[in-house]
């Protein structure tokens, strides 16, 4: 055993000392800076291990939690918001993928639902933590526009290559008059540097400069060995399709705005998280309640069976009044186990929800959760906006409609590029060259008189070259007409309709973000008159059965009627507690629905992208020594 937990203790300590959320850059060396770029970066593992802050609440076996204390520890630990740290990063990579030219890839994962309560009663929620009916988020895994299509984007990273070449050439000749020999033999060494570059506004830009070295065995050359080399620009300009930076850089521009909608998707997860949470919390708190209503019921019950007992004894009662006692006694208690059980399943999914390893910890399994909080139901609800007003501001606050605007931005950023390939073909290019030729002065030139400027060394060829001895220029138009261009149009209406189809549901997130409103709010005053009936329900209950009680123990009543009247009462007791919860959620829902989830919580997004909350745990109660 001891082994075990030491074993434990060493793994704690291990995952906790796991780095966050980040992208190593390769190490610093002497050449660093040169090879950089060709070394792989590294993500480092994943952190398991909980926070501090889960350690600090917890003492003999008790964890001790309000609700303050479950959003911060959802936020700190909560595996679905750690996926979603990593969101960021991957949009990105992406960004930097598509400032080189690469076509955008779909990276990431959707928001997580959060999880749900045992037996929950009230206001449901779905798999994107919005409330009921609500539309999704409309956020793909990616957050955006992925589908390459208009003209191709150039590379925008600049290339440098080289070329090194060495031959030996043996060529039978069959006229000897012109070489001097029946076999020519030449040695080449050919070198070449080019460096070529894009630019997002449709230029081609490339700088070459090549250089060749010959010798021949033959005798009727004026220069032998001799070196020719050129120094050659050649530019590429689109001017119809692929012109612009709205098109060749039209990547960037989406992969920009999916940064932003990624960093909404990362918003939107931590409220699905912090709402679920909330949920739990609260529901295990009318858990708690429902608990010590029931055992307060089962200590009724063994009162009276006590009670029954004695005046059977002493003749004043029947004996069928014990055995009716015994039963109600029997079902009080199995009304406990039923709520005992919910309590402790309760406990389950709230601690596995704020345990990146689950419950599957040694400091967690056997670790019961004592709620500080309690249920306040307010006086009255807020009620001083009208539905419209509320509307509004949810309209101002919702995460899907920035999405939603943000995503079509970016098809009509898109269709930029596909409307580009409607136009012709149509570049403009010009070359410049400086050639240059020197070498090895042979007899054979001296006799016809020299080989004048071209005698040399390698020094005089880089001197014809900048002194552009011998220029070569060209300058033209290539134009590409394609006759019906079908692929073309249909990509542009195909988007087009895209658009549509997004504002019109855009239109229908709005229109459902109304109705999310105006059913919270009705969802909320309903709840509110469900909890007075219940509260009037409980204590009307409470006053018969202690009329009753006391009718029984002044012997004018009947042990059936006090029976009837403490199940009565326990079904209210039950009833009013399952109403606080049910307008706990009611309240939670309408603070989603209005986007305010965050703001009422003062949840920071800078602290949840870290994963650490500043504010401190609540102190644990001096008086918790005791396990519940």
């Amino acid at each position: 055993m001891h082994t075990c937990m030491l074993a434990c203790s060493l793994l704690t300590g291990l995952l906790k000392a796991q780095t966050a959320v980040r992208i190593d850059e390769s190490p610093d060396g002497r050449f660093a800076r040169f090879t950089r770029p060709y070394q792989a970066r590294t993500v480092p593992p994943v952190n398991l291990g909980n926070s501090s802050r889960i350690d600090s609440l917890i003492r003999a076996g008790n964890l001790y939690l309000t609700a303050n204390d479950v959003v911060a520890l959802a936020l700190e630990n909560s595996i679905d918001i750690e996926v979603q740290r990593y969101g960021p990063l991957l949009a990105r990579e992406v960004l930097r993928r598509a400032q080189a030219g690469g076509l955008l890839r779909s990276v990431g994962l959707g928001v997580a639902p959060g999880p749900t309560s045992v037996n929950l009663a009230g206001v449901s929620v779905n798999t994107n933590g919005a409330p009921s009916g609500a539309g999704g988020s409309g956020v793909s895994s990616g957050g955006g526009i992925v589908t390459q299509l208009g003209p191709s984007i150039p590379s925008f990273d600049p290339t440098i290559s080289g070329f090194v070449n060495f031959q030996h050439l043996t060529i039978p000749q069959s006229n000897t008059q012109l070489t001097g020999t029946n076999t020519l033999v030449n040695g080449v060494r050919a070198y070449q540097a080019s460096y070529s570059q894009n630019w997002d506004f449709g230029l081609n830009a490339q700088l070459a400069y090549s250089s060749t070295r010959t010798s021949v065995n033959s005798a009727f050359f004026s220069l032998n060995p001799y070196t020719t080399g050129a120094l050659d620009l050649q530019l590429t300009q689109n001017l119809l399709n692929g012109f612009g930076r709205a098109v060749n850089g039209r990547n960037i521009l989406v992969q920009k705005n999916n940064l932003k909608v990624t960093d909404l998707q990362f918003k939107q997860q931590v409220i699905t998280t912090v709402t679920a949470v909330l949920n739990l919390y609260w529901d295990l708190v009318s858990f708690d309640q429902d608990v010590r209503a029931r055992q307060q019921a089962v200590d009724t019950a063994q009162q009276l069976l006590y009670n029954n007992k004695q005046q059977v004894q002493i003749g004043t009662l029947a004996e069928i009044e014990v055995t009716r006692a015994q039963s109600q006694l029997y079902a009080t208690k199995q009304d406990l186990v039923i709520s005992q059980t919910n309590q402790l399943q309760q406990e389950t999914v709230l601690k596995n929800a704020l345990s990146r390893a689950g419950v599957a910890t040694s400091d967690l399994g056997d670790v019961h959760i004592v709620p500080l909080d309690s249920i306040k139901i307010p006086a009255k609800d807020e009620a001083s906006a009208s539905v419209n007003e509320l509307v509004l501001e949810a309209l101002r606050n919702r995460v899907e409609i920035e999405q939603a605007n943000i995503n079509i931005e970016s098809n009509k950023l898109n269709l930029v590029g596909i409307k580009s390939s409607l136009k012709p073909s149509l570049q403009a290019f010009a070359q410049f060259t400086n050639n240059a030729l020197t070498g090895d002065v042979t007899p054979f030139a001296l006799a016809a008189g020299g080989a004048g400027a071209l005698a040399g060394g390698y020094g005089n060829l880089l001197a014809e070259i900048f002194r552009r001895n011998y220029p070569n220029y060209s300058a033209g138009f290539s134009l590409n007409i394609p006759l019906r261009n079908r692929a073309a149009q249909a990509d542009y209406v195909t988007s087009e309709i895209e658009i549509r189809q997004n504002q019109l549901n855009l239109q229908k997130q709005i229109n459902q973000i109304r109705v999310d409103v105006q059913n919270a709010v009705i969802g909320l005053q309903q709840a509110r008159a469900r909890f007075d009936a219940s509260v009037q329900g409980r204590a009307l209950a409470q006053q018969t059965f202690d009329g009753d009680k006391k009718k029984y123990e002044l012997g004018a009543g009947t042990p059936y009627q006090v029976v009837q009247d403490q199940r009565d009462l326990a079904n209210s007791q039950s009833s009013e507690v399952q109403a606080m919860a049910n307008y706990s959620h009611a309240r939670i829902a309408l603070d989603q629905a209005m986007g305010k989830t965050l703001d009422v919580n003062h949840v920071s997004l800078a602290e949840a992208i870290a994963g650490k909350v500043a504010v401190a745990p609540t102190p644990v109660p001096v008086d918790s020594g005791a396990r519940r």
